[in-house]
């Protein structure tokens, strides 16, 4: 069922210039880890692909012009040496508590498939709900509210600014510098942060993982937001909109506006009855990375947004 979006206005503030707008480094407090946070402008842009661009699908249409809020993301996707502080908190338990914290359940099979699980690899395999509960769980650490970057964040901080099918150019012969696809990944994922970065900063935008946003999916849904922090919060597990493209595909697949509904068979391997709602056994393809809105809602309105994905 549709939820209202009445709810988005405490998760967006017009952009104003903040001497605490800037880069930084988060830490996860009683840890040694942290994560860089960038900090990306308010501005307008032209969410979705022009017709005349080279493998361009329909749902990529019609575009529109965007404006978003400032706001932080994570310049790496999520790696094993962040998710495994929540993955194997023990004092969180497995089942829903009062306050909405719960513990991704053990994998039942080695998801990692063989890539590693060291810091520097990204995490991997998990559903938009595991996704969504670790930014729970990040923000009963830090006090900070985290979540997932709507699909307009997402394809805004990807373009950085530029116009083209890929922040770098048009030309996909340079895309082996930024990300790894099926042409240079070996068959597999790699440590985050080892190729160039977007004009702002960010690694990994485009293959290594496919990302989670926020959305989802519905192929006429640039007909439809209107021009100002979009998001479309719907209560429905499936589909899910995924960005970025991953080591398995093909540089197609990699442009900034391309698309990708997430689909029940990502789980078809999975032994349990009732599927997992953690984990997928066919999305090893598929990660996320965290973004933090420049002005942070109440406590009682991040409350009712983390809950409403765990229904």
């Amino acid at each position: 069922m549709k939820k209202s979006l009445t709810i988005l206005f405490a998760f967006y503030s017009v952009f104003c210039f903040s001497q605490d707008f800037k880069t930084y480094d988060q830490t996860i407090p009683n840890t040694s880890v942290t994560f860089k946070m960038a900090a990306i402008p308010a501005g307008k842009f032209k969410i979705g692909s022009p017709v005349q661009e080279r493998n361009r699908d329909d749902d990529e249409g019609p575009q529109k012009q965007i404006e978003l809020s400032g706001f932080w993301m994570g310049t790496k996707e999520v790696t094993f040496a962040e998710w495994d502080l929540y993955f194997k908190d023990n004092s969180l338990p497995q089942t829903k508590t009062i306050d909405g914290v719960t513990r991704a359940t053990p994998q039942y099979i080695d998801l990692t498939w063989g890539m590693g699980r060291d810091g520097k690899h990204p995490t991997n395999s998990m559903s938009h709900t595991a996704a969504i509960m670790y930014c729970k769980w990040l923000y009963t650490k830090t006090g900070i509210f985290f979540r997932l970057p709507t699909e307009a964040e997402w394809e805004y901080a990807c373009r950085a600014g530029t116009e083209t099918t890929y922040p770098f150019g048009n030309d996909a012969q340079s895309l082996k510098e930024y990300g790894y696809f099926k042409d240079n990944s070996q068959g597999k994922f790699h440590h985050v942060g080892q190729l160039k970065p977007n004009p702002w900063g960010l690694y990994d935008m485009l293959g290594n993982l496919s990302e989670w946003t926020m959305d989802q999916y519905d192929p006429a849904y640039y007909g439809k937001i209107q021009g100002k922090n979009p998001m479309t919060i719907v209560g429905a597990k499936y589909p899910k909109t995924v960005k970025g493209g991953s080591y398995m595909d093909d540089a197609s697949e990699l442009r900034c506006a391309n698309r990708i509904a997430a689909n029940a068979n990502w789980n078809v391997r999975d032994p349990q009855i009732p599927k997992s709602k953690w984990w997928l056994t066919d999305g090893m393809f598929v990660g996320f990375r965290v973004v933090r809105p420049l002005v942070q809602p109440s406590k009682e309105e991040i409350e009712k947004f983390y809950n409403l994905y765990l229904k």
